[in-house]
């Protein structure tokens, strides 16, 4: 490393610091030798570490300061001793020195205490308690106690350097209440390098060198016949934390955009709603598993609310009970209105779906559709599993749409999605058919994970909402388990654990 280069680019505050080191080694001794502020200290000693030209050797140590009642006590003297002066002159009963004494109830009871491990008092039992002191206890009267001598002493004190007697002292004033406090501290111990030494060899005075440019030195001309501070580009700088959005709502906000750059206009609702749309519309049977209380949250108040689309309602009853004009024989059974009026957290996006599909106009058709949002099931949570969860929702209505037109979709938002890889194999889901699952690869961990639930809706869905049966393209995805393989999170509660360190240094979703 050329020392004329680095002693060309001190820093005035490195310039002051330097010439010190060689008597100082604490940030305090150096703050004043050199007269500066503690800050501008450690700011000089993190460049000149930057630069090699010093070490800075950093170790934990607990110490002991004085803590409140310490403080008070070092002032007016500690309760045994209050009471060895109240005691001097003659026996006094016990409820004659809670009238007079000038100690409060938990210092009386302290100091009984404590004298009597001393052996310095005897109460004895007449009409009443009575206090009186042993000879133990008049020599105390002219003799300072370990307790007492420990508290004059400097603090803080590093626990490590106390003798046996002040360990003793140490220890009986920590089962008092805020006599003492430990202190965890960091002591710096700074140390000149070999080439921090040779640099000292030199004159690293400011001399003729210009700092900064200010408009003064430029109106002067005196920049002319000096040199500037030489800047170096490549040493490290402190790290700066901008104000960012949760990067959870950084991949929900792209996602987002995705799908509106596609052409898809987005749909959003209520995360509460009625069976009736978050399972009979999408020909979920009402005794299927998934709608059992282990699977779903229901709402307690109100627990039932109101189906409005009476004609609606009746067609679906009759797809689920024998068919409609599906085609289909139906779930076989008696459809339960009171059942489908339950109210409960949406456990999927699609719910949104199912109630665009309700309100959808022939003459809107071809239409795409999408949603970004919440849902919540009854997950014991895990690494793996969280009670609520992203998803993101997309429909394509139209008359001309295939299985083909699915795949690229999907394929199209995986990419899009940071997956250059993606795979398809064929699946089940209650309300699609034909229905596919998508993996994309993540050459990172360099395996697939598994993201993407998809399928065209059956008849049994599409023509109780829509009126006709035409082919619609549906999907869900999980953003979340997308956010956990792209940041490398291992659990995916640390999504939500909002750990200030996490937030600060994560990166941004930049795709």
């Amino acid at each position: 490393m050329d020392i004329k280069k680095v002693i060309n680019g001190l820093h005035p505050l490195e310039r002051s610091v330097l010439p010190v080191l060689t008597t100082c080694k604490t940030i305090d001794d150096i703050a004043r030798a050199a007269s500066l502020k503690e800050i501008e200290v450690m700011r000089a000693l993190q460049w000149l570490q930057n630069k090699r030209i010093i070490e800075i050797d950093e170790q934990i140590e607990e110490k002991v300061d004085l803590d409140n009642n310490g403080k008070k006590s070092l002032q007016e003297g500690l309760p045994e001793r209050k009471l060895l002066i109240i005691l001097k002159e003659k026996p006094l009963a016990l409820s004659a020195i809670i009238a007079h004494a000038d100690l409060t109830k938990d210092e009386l009871n302290i100091g009984i205490g404590v004298l009597k491990r001393k052996a310095a008092i005897f109460i004895a039992k007449e009409k009443e308690l009575v206090l009186k002191l042993t000879d133990q206890g008049k020599k105390l009267l002219n003799k300072e106690m370990l307790e007492e001598q420990f508290l004059k002493k400097e603090f803080p004190i590093n626990i490590n350097t106390l003798e046996d007697e002040e360990k003793y002292a140490f220890n009986e004033l920590k089962k008092r209440k805020k006599i003492i406090k430990s202190l965890i501290v960091k002591v710096k111990t700074i140390k000149l390098t070999d080439f921090g030494t040779k640099i000292l060899e030199h004159d690293i005075k400011a001399g003729n060198i210009i700092d900064a440019l200010t408009p003064e030195v430029i109106k002067k001309g005196s920049w002319k016949n000096n040199d500037f501070r030489r800047y170096d580009v490549s040493i490290n700088v402190p790290k700066i934390y901008p104000g960012k959005r949760h990067f959870v709502n950084q991949v929900i906000e792209y996602t987002r955009r995705i799908w509106l750059d596609l052409g898809f206009k987005e749909m959003q609702g209520p995360m509460t709603q009625l069976c009736f749309w978050n399972f009979d519309a999408l020909f979920t049977a009402q005794d299927h598993p998934v709608r059992d209380l282990q699977d779903t949250f229901y709402i307690k108040d109100p627990k039932f609310g109101k189906i409005s689309n009476k004609e609606l309602m009746e067609r679906i009853k009759k797809t689920h009970e024998n068919g409609w004009t599906t085609n289909s024989r139906g779930w076989q059974y008696h459809w339960d209105e009171k059942e489908a009026a339950r109210t409960v957290m949406r456990t999927h996006t699609t719910v949104l779906s199912a109630r665009t599909l309700a309100t959808l106009k022939e003459s809107e058709l071809p239409a795409k559709f999408f949603a970004v949002g919440k849902c919540f099931r009854n997950e014991t949570m895990d690494f793996s599993h969280l009670f609520e969860f992203n998803q993101t929702e997309g429909i394509v209505v139209d008359p001309n749409a295939n299985f083909r037109h699915l795949l690229g979709y999907l394929r199209t938002f995986a990419n899009k999605m940071g997956y250059e890889k993606v795979r398809f194999r064929p699946a089940y889901f209650p309300y699609t058919e034909p229905s596919v699952e998508g993996d994309v690869y993540d050459p990172v961990h360099k395996k697939w994970i598994e993201l993407i639930a998809a399928g065209m809706f059956r008849p049994e869905v599409v023509k109780p909402l829509l009126g006709k049966d035409i082919p619609v393209l549906a999907w869900g995805p999980g953003l979340d388990r997308m956010i956990v393989g792209a940041y490398g999170i291992n659990d995916i509660r640390d999504l939500y654990k909002n750990d200030l360190k996490q937030l600060k240094e994560i990166k941004m979703w930049l795709k």
